[in-house]
């Protein structure tokens, strides 16, 4: 029962991120249909907004990853199973997939329509092999610093500050990836682009545990 728990956190938690990331882009397209950069804006913050709240929600029921990178380098790290992140990763893919398409009809667009929005360049390339890094290693550096309190307002701003430093908008996640391809709007990623994003995602997570494991190779409780 408590694995089953999990794993429906772990789904409702990745659908209402991936509906908080593109209902909020739809609506940032409607509200703003001449302003990109206001459009950036909103859907940033109200990204931000939203993944504070799903990590206190669901934080305590499964750790809230709602990402594939994040489950697996917990793994590396030694707090996770390997059947528990292999448990994780279709579930997340499939809630990323469901708030998408619930996104859409909520705007009345077509329940799944493939993006048409190209990403794949190489400055998209090195933006998410830094995002992913860096989110990475704000999760990890807090839980190895006794700092787990602190860690739904750190991951919070810091997604919402790397869809600006970033050109690709800071995605961050594979599971995200593939649910964003369901949705042909301002959030939407072509399916062309999305293994190049997954491929640099999958590197950021290895950056982003080694830098951990070199900065914190232990727990420590006092800093």
């Amino acid at each position: 029962m408590e694995r089953a728990r999990q794993l429906v956190s772990e789904y409702l938690g990745s659908a209402l991120l991936a509906l908080t990331v593109v209902g909020s882009g739809i609506a940032a397209q409607k509200l703003s249909p001449h302003n990109t950069g206001l459009q950036l804006l909103e859907n940033s913050v109200v990204t931000a907004a939203g993944l504070y709240v799903l990590i206190n929600v669901f934080g305590p029921l499964s750790g809230a990853h709602f990402n594939p990178v994040v489950s697996f380098a917990d793994v590396m790290l030694g707090k996770n199973s390997l059947a528990r992140a292999l448990s994780y990763c279709p579930v997340q893919v499939a809630g990323c997939i469901s708030g998408s398409l619930v996104a859409n009809i909520l705007f009345g667009l077509p329940v799944a329509e493939l993006s048409t929005h190209q990403r794949c360049s190489g400055p998209h390339f090195v933006s998410e092999v830094i995002a992913t890094a860096g989110l990475v290693m704000v999760i990890f550096v807090l839980a190895r610093n006794g700092s787990h309190q602190r860690t739904a307002s750190s991951v919070a701003c810091y997604i919402g500050a790397a869809y600006f430093f970033t050109s690709s908008t800071s995605f961050a996640n594979p599971a995200i990836v593939v649910g964003r391809m369901f949705s042909n709007s301002f959030a939407g990623i072509a399916p062309s682009s999305a293994p190049g994003f997954v491929l640099a995602e999958v590197i950021g997570g290895l950056l982003g545990v080694a830098l951990v494991s070199f900065l914190y190779p232990r727990e420590v409780t006092n800093v």
